[in-house]
Parts: C-alpha cells; sequence; structure tokens
C-alpha cells in the first residue's frame, strides 16, 4: 500500500509539473506583449521596455517559468498586470463562490443519480424503470445554461423564491448566499446526475446478475439486503470512475453557470482574464484548475483500495 501511494504521489507531482509547463509556454508564446496591453496602444517603446523589465517579462523562459512556479508552491501569486490586485486575494474570493457551487452542484447530482439510477435498474422492466430512463436522457440533452435561464424563469421570476443573479458574499449574509446558490447549483448537478444515473443504473444491473450477489440471496438475504451489504460497495467502483472524469465538465460547466447567474467565481475571473490579457492571472487560474481535476483523480485512484479489499493487498 506504501509503494503504491508513493508511486501515485510522484506520478501525480510529475503530471502537475508538465501541466505547468504546457499552461506556461502555451501562454508564453502567444502573440503580443502583455506590457504594451497595459499601457495602451499609444505607449512609447521606452515605456513599454520599462515596464517589461520591471515586470520581470525579459528574462528567459526558463527563470520566468522557475519565479512563477516558485510564487505558486510559495502561495505568493503576485499581483494581476491589470488591476495591481494581488491575484491570491482574487482567487479567494472567487474559491468562496465557484468551491461550494461545484460542492452542492455535486451534492444535487448525487442525490439525483443514486436513488433514481438503483430505481431504474430494479424496475428496468416495467414502466417506471422506462420512464426513469427516458427522463434522464432528455437531462442529459439540456445544457447547463437552458437549464438555468428555467430555473430562473420559473422559481426567480415566476414564483419569486430565490435570486436570479448576483452574490452578496459569505460575511455579508450568508443565508441570501446560499440563497443564491441553490439555482446555479441545482442547473449544475442536475444534468450530471442525470449523467451518472445512467451509469448508476448500468453498475446495479451488473450487480444484480452477479454470481455472488445469487449466493447472497439463496442464504436468504432479500434483495435490498442483498445490495446493501455486498453490492453497492462494488457498484461504487465504475460510478467513481465516471465521476472522477466528470469533474473537469463540472468545473466547465460551473463557467457557463456562474456567466448565466452573474457570480464572482473563478469563471468569471478567467473569462475576465483572458478579455484583458492579464496572462499571470490566466496563468495562475488555469493550473488551479488542472490541479484540482488532477488531485481528484489521484484520490479517486485511492478509493479503489478502499472499496475493494482485493487491490489493497495487491502489490
Amino acid at each position: 500500500m506504501i509503494r503504491f501511494l508513493v508511486r501515485r504521489f510522484l506520478t501525480l507531482v510529475a503530471t502537475l509539473v508538465a501541466a505547468s509547463l504546457v499552461v506556461f509556454l502555451l501562454l508564453a508564446v502567444m502573440p503580443g506583449k502583455p506590457a504594451q496591453v497595459i499601457l495602451g496602444t499609444q505607449a512609447t517603446p521606452e515605456s513599454v521596455k520599462a515596464l517589461t523589465q520591471q515586470l520581470g517579462l525579459d528574462h528567459p523562459l526558463w527563470r520566468q517559468y522557475l519565479d512563477w512556479v516558485h510564487g505558486l508552491v510559495t502561495f505568493r501569486f503576485g499581483n494581476s498586470y491589470i488591476s495591481q490586485l494581488p491575484i491570491g486575494h482574487q482567487l479567494g474570493q472567487a474559491l468562496a463562490v465557484t468551491g461550494p457551487l461545484i460542492a452542492f452542484g455535486l451534492l444535487v447530482g448525487a442525490v439525483i443519480a443514486v436513488p433514481f439510477g438503483v430505481a431504474a435498474a430494479l424496475f428496468r422492466r416495467r414502466a417506471a424503470g422506462a420512464l426513469i430512463t427516458s427522463t434522464s436522457q432528455i437531462g442529459i440533452a439540456v445544457p447547463n445554461f437552458i437549464a438555468g435561464l428555467l430555473l430562473i424563469l420559473v422559481f426567480a421570476v415566476k414564483l419569486g423564491w430565490l435570486p436570479a443573479s448576483g452574490f452578496t458574499g459569505w460575511s455579508a449574509n450568508p443565508w441570501l448566499a446560499f440563497k443564491s446558490l441553490v439555482l446555479p447549483a441545482v442547473a449544475l448537478g442536475a444534468v450530471e446526475g442525470a449523467l451518472l444515473s445512467r451509469y448508476v443504473r448500468s453498475a446495479v444491473i451488473d450487480i444484480l446478475r452477479s454470481d455472488y450477489l445469487r449466493t447472497a440471496r439463496a442464504k436468504g438475504l432479500t434483495r435490498r439486503q442483498a445490495l446493501v451489504r455486498h453490492g453497492f460497495r462494488n457498484g461504487a467502483i465504475p460510478v467513481l470512475t465516471v465521476l472522477g472524469l466528470e469533474i473537469p465538465s463540472l468545473i466547465v460547466g460551473a463557467v457557463v453557470v456562474e456567466s448565466v447567474f452573474t457570480l464572482p467565481g473563478i469563471g468569471t475571473l478567467l473569462l475576465q482574464a483572458v478579455a484583458n490579457r492579464d496572462l499571470i492571472v490566466v496563468q495562475d487560474v488555469v493550473v488551479l484548475v488542472a490541479v484540482t481535476v488532477l488531485v481528484v483523480n489521484f484520490l479517486v485512484d485511492l478509493s479503489y483500495r478502499l472499496l475493494d479489499p482485493r487491490l489493497a493487498r495487491a502489490r
């Protein structure tokens, strides 16, 4: 187990280094100079050169990369090229919105996927199972922004139960901040829940056809008892695999949902940085997303060992 952890951790570190290098080089070779963008088209070559030196962009690429990575590792993200505000503060404010949004979205997706996926498997030969499967197909086909607009129309405009847009901040009004994330989280999680319910259904059907479940039933357990004691743990492995693969989709969906609901999250920060050509902010946000995806997949790999004792004993 320790050898596995060390091997996977080293693989994670190597992948993080490769991802950071790719992000840095892709943005470094883009045409145009950040100093020219900051000063405008009327700036003199002398002022552009002076600002380039001030920002450290006249150094060799390898040194710029090492300085940037050192700042990431020590949590010294520097200042934005455009606003001159600390990037760490901007990231913290954005994560206070996007983090809970993705967490609530995952919760909504799990609440939808698990019961409906199990029900679709158990009643697959009945009308109820066909109805659940058809509904999940419709949910998969609906984009996040369409779901968001429909939710705004019904629950914000027609019923007036929840805010249609904006975010007050957790410190100002926690309850209103939570209410501001309800509709975005449902819009984000409902689509993922519909997709995951198909995988839950497939996993439960495989379990129902397995030999060990028939053996458990033969020993006197009911179908529900056999599923709870023996089935769900084995069925969780493929579902976790899909969930890990869906994390990037959740992050991309969060960018779209934040635009629909005017939320000041990571997606909004990234779009503003791209529009302003604030490359240092773009680099930090993209690497933050890459780190999140890689760490989640690392945790999914570890969860396999906890769910399947055979993997835990493997060398």
